[in-house]
């Protein structure tokens, strides 16, 4: 029977690039408009920072997010070509492997190499990938969706931000911003954890303050770079 029960490891990968995509769009774009609009820039100006900041973003965060991913995919080709050649070249050898691995768990000794035997005789690759390097066909790391992932959310999390900038009139502008994304980090926070199945309140806590944080001292250099320069 098919092992139909879904774990959130298994999509670790792209929910890190995801979270981190949306979260750096939602912060960083922002501290940007706020710490321009902070120094008593017209709307033009502070919208026109701000999707310079965005375009600018989405494309580091899915270059950086291929980069990484990609190289993490490489030293899993690696590891795999070479579980191949050994399998092919050595085989008693690996056979030895898998039977210590299932006794190192608590098999005993025959029954380990019994299942070690079973195991390969069924598909010998894949369940060396699994039980020495903790790879799986669910695992593998993808550079694209990550890169994709990673993109979007961020474009998403930065238009947020964006639209309260560009609803806001120029008394409730930067109130209506911190107010729309103060929600919406909460909001993040609390998908992020129930997506990736864990309890919600220190992930929003995390998040909700090292936005304010960052928010908050964006703003007092805004203000205090606005003034030095009026």
């Amino acid at each position: 029977m098919a092992h139909l029960e879904k774990h959130a490891t298994t999509r670790i990968g792209l929910l890190r690039a995801m979270v981190l995509g949306a979260n750096d769009g939602l912060i960083s774009t922002a501290c940007l408009v706020l710490g321009v609009a902070a120094a008593n820039s017209s709307r033009s100006a502070i919208l026109t920072a701000g999707m310079a900041g965005l375009v600018a973003g989405a494309v580091s965060m899915a270059l950086g997010e291929y980069v990484s991913v990609s190289s993490q995919r490489d030293s899993e080709e690696a590891d795999i070509a070479k579980e191949k050649w050994e399998l092919e070249t050595m085989p008693e050898h690996e056979l030895d492997e898998l039977t210590m691995i299932y006794a190192n768990k608590g098999l005993p000794q025959a029954l380990a190499r019994e299942v070690a035997v079973e195991l390969t005789k069924n598909n010998a690759l894949a369940t060396h990938l699994a039980e020495e390097l903790g790879i799986t066909g669910t695992n593998l790391a993808n550079p694209m969706e990550a890169a994709a992932g990673s993109a979007g959310a961020f474009t998403l999390g930065a238009a947020i931000p964006l639209i309260a900038i560009a609803i806001g009139t120029a008394s409730t502008r930067i109130a209506l911003t911190l107010g729309v994304v103060t929600l919406s980090l909460i909001g993040l926070g609390f998908a992020s954890a129930r997506y990736g199945k864990a309890s919600t309140g220190k992930p929003i806590f995390r998040v909700v303050l090292g936005g304010l944080v960052a928010m908050g001292i964006t703003m007092a250099v805004g203000k205090a770079f606005g003034a030095a320069v009026a």
